[in-house]
């Protein structure tokens, strides 16, 4: 008797939907379709400089609980209405969480917030939300973490992200080749510029690679690149890098490189020394550059959510408290109000 060689480590498998049963069930409508449309090319527009506002990617660390995300989107939309001359906001909406060792890892993976990964759910409700933030008139933006999960929901994206810690995965790049809306590859951990300058020329480039089809089929898709793929500055282990002389630098290889000379900064992680209130520091200098005249950046990134810094996952949803992290530590509303009303001002006044 032979002995067995395949699925020694299998437990258990379980049936997803197809990725179009989910979008006939979940249908995204012609009126959110064109939202999402014009907000992409809002976005190009304001990365290649033609619009003078400034990119404010704003909102939870992660989505744990779709509840207080919509509210918060229905605060961002009274936002929009009242700073839409000088920021275009699009709302973080990050369903996957990496993990360097293990932790909740999203939306996606346990909706349950108890380690039973009823996924098929939780890209039930990832849909969902996108969808009602597009019913709203608020963009969204989301890490593009997994390399399947995509064909469920990115076509409702304004704006995605490569992460420090996928920036070099040559999977990663070259399925950003393949996503349609405008995509930010941040700086690796240890602070490298290069590697996600390396990612943005990968990811322009057409690609031909295996993948699932929306009627879950596997296939070989063949890609024509990503041409609005930009860097997004994000600080490293060692330190952060959003200020002016960084941003000059980064600024300057990316036009070494024969790129754009414009980028993001992100005001959490390595730039904000992982303490969530360090945020408005960054985001007030970033304010200062563009007061001083810099062109270089584009937009900025904020870790925002209702009420201010974080809470552990101990029973499941039960006694976590209503619009407070899971993930990383955000500043709360009222102050992201007052961050992104001074901003707006600087915008303004430039």
């Amino acid at each position: 008797m032979s002995p067995r060689i395949s699925d020694l480590h299998i437990a258990r498998e379980d049936a997803l939907p197809t990725p179009l049963t989910l979008r006939a069930e979940l249908p995204c409508s012609e009126a959110q379709a064109g939202h999402i449309a014009r907000s992409r090319e809002t976005v190009r527009r304001i990365l290649r400089g033609e619009d003078k506002r400034l990119l404010v990617i704003v909102g939870p660390c992660s989505i744990h609980e779709p509840a207080s995300a919509i509210e918060y989107a229905g605060r961002l939309r009274e936002l929009i209405e009242g700073t839409g001359d000088a920021l275009f906001p699009v709302m973080r909406v990050y369903f996957e969480k990496p993990r360097t060792r293990m932790g909740w890892k999203g939306l996606i993976y346990d909706p349950g917030l108890n380690g039973q990964g009823d996924i098929g759910e939780g890209l039930r409700a990832a849909r969902r939300l996108l969808l009602e933030c597009a019913r709203l008139g608020v963009p969204a933006a989301s890490e593009i973490l997994d390399l399947v999960t995509p064909q469920f929901y990115a076509e409702l994206l304004s704006w995605g992200a490569i992460g420090a810690r996928t920036v070099e995965s040559p999977l990663h790049r070259q399925m950003a080749s393949a996503l349609s809306a405008p995509l930010g590859f941040k700086n690796a951990t240890s602070g490298s510029v290069q590697v996600a300058i390396d990612a943005i020329h990968v990811a322009a480039q057409p690609h031909r690679f295996p993948t699932i089809s929306l009627e879950g089929r596997a296939i070989v898709v063949t890609t024509t690149g990503n041409p609005d793929a930009h860097l997004v500055l994000r600080g490293a282990n060692d330190g952060p890098n959003y200020d002016a002389a960084s941003v000059a630098r980064a600024a300057h290889a990316l036009g070494a490189a024969g790129l754009p000379a414009r980028l993001l900064v992100d005001c959490s992680h390595g730039n904000s020394a992982k303490d969530y209130r360090r945020q408005p520091e960054v985001a007030a200098d970033i304010a200062k550059q563009l007061a001083d005249g810099s062109r270089f950046i584009a937009g900025l990134l904020l870790e925002s959510h209702l009420v201010e810094g974080r809470q552990d996952i101990v029973d499941g949803p039960a006694g976590l408290r209503y619009g407070q992290s899971v993930t990383d530590g955000c500043i709360g509303w009222d102050q992201t109000l007052m961050v992104l009303q001074s901003l707006a001002d600087t915008v303004r006044d430039r």
